[in-house]
């Protein structure tokens, strides 16, 4: 498939990249690549083959949750650059 400039731009807005010059062109090749590697894997025939769910037979070992302080509220409080007594003070980030 051949991408065009129109797409690589659509789709820098959308990502909120911006690509000038070789790195359009680097990007328009790699795109090309991506679109002609999926058709080669639409070739394949996959009617007698079961979807794979979990990449292995392994388990999540999971720790158990026990509630512990490891920073006391004076030692997260020390190095912030504005505080109150008990919270950090930060600049407003949103208008009424």
């Amino acid at each position: 498939m051949k991408i065009s400039d129109e797409i690589v731009d659509h789709i820098a807005h959308l990502s909120r990249l911006e690509f000038i010059g070789n790195e359009k062109t680097a990007i328009k090749a790699d795109l090309e690549k991506i679109i002609d590697f999926m058709g080669k894997l639409n070739e394949l025939d996959t009617q007698n083959i079961e979807p794979l769910i979990f990449m292995s037979e392994e388990t999540n070992r999971l720790r158990e949750d026990i509630p512990e302080v490891s920073i006391s509220h004076e030692e997260a409080l020390k190095n912030a650059p504005k505080k109150d007594s008990d919270y950090f003070r930060i600049p407003k980030v949103l208008e009424k």
